[in-house]
Formats: C-alpha cells, structure tokens, sequence
C-alpha cells in the first residue's frame, strides 16, 4: 500500500517492534507539517478488540521502545518529530486482516490507479476475499478493489451512534 519508500521503510522497522511490545501496528504516517516533518505511528491493542482504548502510557512505551530502533536505522534523511498515537474513532485500514474485523462497517478508500475510472469509493465492506476488499456504495453496487492499489482507508464514524452512546463505535452500512 504505501507509495512512498520511507513510509515503507518505516513500516518494515516498525511493525516488529511495536509487535514485540505486545501491540499491533495500525499504521505509519509520514509527511511534512507546519512545524517540520512527523513521522506518526499508529497503535492498537493486539486483535484491537480491546475494551481499554490506547492510552498515553501505552504511546509512551512504544514511543521508547521505537526511537532508539529508528536513530540506529536512519530511515528518514533528515530531522523529524515521533508520534506515537491510537488509530482514532476513524481508523486507518491497511492490511487484509484490518479489513476483515471492519466488515459492515462504513469506510472511504482512495485509490492509485482506480477502477471503473473512480478512485474514491465509499461504502460499507462487504467482504474481503484474499487481496480484494469488496464495498457497497450507496447505488448499491459492489465494487471488489485491490488491497495493492489502495493510497488510504479509513472507517467513517456514525456521528449519531457516537454521541448517543459515547462509545468508538463506527457505522454499520
């Protein structure tokens, strides 16, 4: 998924890591903002089936199990800024298996090359087969799109369920 090859660099470097301190690795951020580049991992807990969201002492954690992993590997060429954040109420999808877990949930995707000459879907995922992530859009067409095509996902939260109930929840369809 990632186009640019430090983000794919950082991915590679940080996934064992965060892993090994007993989470999962949502995501890695990399870009330049008004106060210099950030490079921003996103954490979960391990199966993200946690009731407990992340907390800051679980950012904290793999924020000091990370810098150091990175100043010897020098992935990025110049300096930036570590962030150690959770993935939100309207988390990324990367992988297959992030997909899986948001089946009936509402998510947009971007794509590099597109389908049908559309880039941007949003809809509910339906399903995922192998490297494919099938979504309904509102027509009700479901469009099968290639998890290696993918620039970015991110669950859509339900407004209206969040207020409601206070809770993370993200729509269903």
């Amino acid at each position: 998924m990632p186009t640019n090859s430090i983000t794919a660099k950082l991915l590679a470097l940080c996934e064992p890591v965060v892993e090994a301190a007993g989470y999962e690795l949502v995501d890695v951020e990399y870009r330049r903002e008004s106060h210099g580049w950030v490079v921003r991992v996103f954490i979960d807990h391990a199966g993200a089936r946690q009731a407990a969201p992340i907390g800051f002492d679980d950012c904290e954690r793999v924020s000091r199990e990370l810098g150091p992993v990175l100043d010897v590997e020098d992935p990025v060429p110049h300096a930036y800024h570590l962030e150690v954040s959770s993935p939100g109420i309207s988390r990324p999808l990367r992988t297959a298996e992030h997909f899986r877990r948001a089946v009936g949930s509402t998510a947009k995707l971007a794509l590099d090359r597109g389908l049908d000459g559309r880039r941007n879907f949003k809809g509910e995922i339906v399903e995922v087969d192998g490297d494919t992530v099938a979504v309904r859009v509102d027509d009700g067409r479901v469009y099968r799109l290639p998890l290696a095509d993918l620039r970015s996902a991110r669950l859509v939260p339900d407004w209206d369920e969040v207020l409601k109930t206070g809770t993370r929840h993200v729509s269903k369809g």
